[in-house]
């Protein structure tokens, strides 16, 4: 039997249309699994919450979403200005919750100031808006859309004096908590003139004859929302952790006092916001800020509350650096007791045992911008005297390289959200070492109510006034 031999040619043209074939079925997978990679990336859970179903997007880590810019409350703009937060209005469909949304309207920042240079990017500041009444959730993807996974819960409120600032600065960030099991909200609320003008005019709309507070009633709607809400997410509603830094930390003294939300907080972390004593004001009287609320309106020759909020922003905004200068009325837009929100500061209510009853962290930095290491032990050894629930303290003095600020006020955000490597400093293993201890305990303490069980960071007792001092390791 004699055997068949193909000719060359036809042996090349053969192969030729193997390899090709080859070829095209290679492709073929990869753009399969290219087109699959890509559906994964854009398919997140959708979620139910007030007012309707949104998307979210992944974070640097594919094992985290990020659900960016969701309404909780409705625009506080037009009419709605100088008013508390109303519910926000439902919309229609699938809202994609993948970018960022404005920040509350405030003063445009100095890039070249130290503050501007540490932690903001002129080419990635968001917008200025009064439509700000916003918030962001960072959460692990195995639990986004499980009601039964029942994570902790973190709502995290940005400082910067009442005045300026938002919740998602490029020293915030979720993703190293979620990675640990812990779901992070960061909010923005109304500042500076539009979040606590006090004036006659504005307080006869409402039933108890008060105006201001507008932000901390932001605040207030804003845990509201996180209860009614973060099971969608994977969160417990029931074991949620206040957090704040500066003027936010400020508004986690109010939150915990306050009678209309401190029954939904399970544990506090106040980061160089003080302890008992004054740290930002809110002794001054209903009277006193409506009369400077309306001097301030009356240079404007806005005398009714049609004609304030028929006010540009940004006259209402330019007018009040000039007129606090010249009324020397210090930071008046700030929280205030007003009977409703706050009954009591927050120094009366730790000595009359009113405030939530909680595990609280409480620390501040060795070169802050005031000294807080006695009003914080005294806050610690005041909870010991009334209550069983643990205080920890800590003091963070690691001087940050690149600079001879030290460890300045703010100096500890890098380290506690483990985003080091968004900063222009030249950050060694050791700093990362550092915030990879902080970030757990933080996320300890909001999971178990303490940073380490207790194991080398004791509370901080009357006896045993306890301080962690967070530093690298040489």
């Amino acid at each position: 039997m004699k055997k068949k031999f193909l000719s060359s040619n036809l042996l090349n043209r053969t192969v030729s249309k193997a390899v090709m074939m080859l070829l095209l079925i290679t492709q073929s997978a990869f753009t399969v699994e290219a087109a699959t990679n890509e559906s994964i990336k854009l398919a997140t859970p959708v979620l139910k919450v007030t007012g309707g179903k949104i998307s979210g997007c992944f974070g640097e880590d594919s094992h985290v979403l990020i659900y960016k810019g969701i309404p909780y409350a409705a625009a506080p703009i037009g009419d709605l200005r100088w008013k508390r937060p109303q519910p926000v209005k439902a919309w229609q469909g699938t809202r994609l919750c993948n970018t960022f949304s404005a920040m509350a309207f405030q003063r445009e920042r100095d890039m070249k100031s130290f503050y501007g240079k540490e932690f903001h990017d002129p080419q990635s500041e968001p917008q200025r808006s009064e439509d700000c009444l916003y918030l962001n959730v960072w959460t692990p993807r195995s639990a986004a859309g499980n009601t039964k996974a029942k994570l902790p819960v973190v709502m995290w409120i940005h400082g910067g004096a009442y005045m300026s600032g938002f919740g998602f600065e490029k020293e915030m960030d979720g993703e190293a908590w979620a990675k640990r099991g812990v779901i992070l909200v960061t909010i923005n609320y109304r500042l500076n003139v539009f979040g606590f003008l006090a004036h006659p005019a504005l307080s006869a709309e409402n039933k108890e004859g008060l105006s201001g507070n507008y932000g901390l009633y932001d605040q207030i709607a804003a845990l509201q929302w996180v209860v009614n809400n973060i099971a969608q997410f994977g969160g417990d509603p029931k074991n949620i952790t206040v957090a704040g830094q500066s003027a936010g930390a400020g508004s986690v003294k109010n939150l915990v006092t306050s009678p209309l939300c401190k029954r939904f907080i399970s544990k506090a972390i106040i980061q160089s916001g003080g302890g008992l004593g004054e740290f930002i004001s809110t002794d001054a009287s209903k009277d006193k800020l409506e009369a400077l609320g309306m001097q301030m309106m009356d240079q404007l020759q806005a005398h009714t509350a049609k004609e304030m909020r028929a006010l540009s922003a940004e006259k209402v905004l330019g007018a009040l650096m000039p007129f606090m200068r010249q009324a020397k009325a210090g930071l008046f837009t700030a929280p205030y007791i007003d009977g409703v929100a706050l009954t009591e500061d927050f120094t009366s209510a730790v000595k009359d045992n009113s405030i939530a009853d909680i595990p609280y962290l409480i620390g501040s930095n060795a070169n802050d911008i005031m000294p807080m290491d006695k009003a914080i032990t005294d806050f610690a050894a005041a909870r010991d005297s009334l209550s069983k629930r643990p205080v920890y303290v800590y003091h963070f003095d690691r001087s940050l390289p690149g600079d001879t600020a030290g460890a300045f006020h703010s100096a500890e955000m890098w380290y506690t959200f483990h985003t080091l490597k968004r900063s222009w400093r030249p950050f060694t293993q050791a700093d990362y070492e550092l915030s990879d201890r902080m970030v757990t305990y933080w996320t300890n303490f909001i999971k178990y109510g303490s940073p380490d069980g207790d194991k080398t960071w004791k509370p901080c007792t009357r006896k045993a006034p306890y301080v962690e001092v967070l530093q690298t390791k040489k």
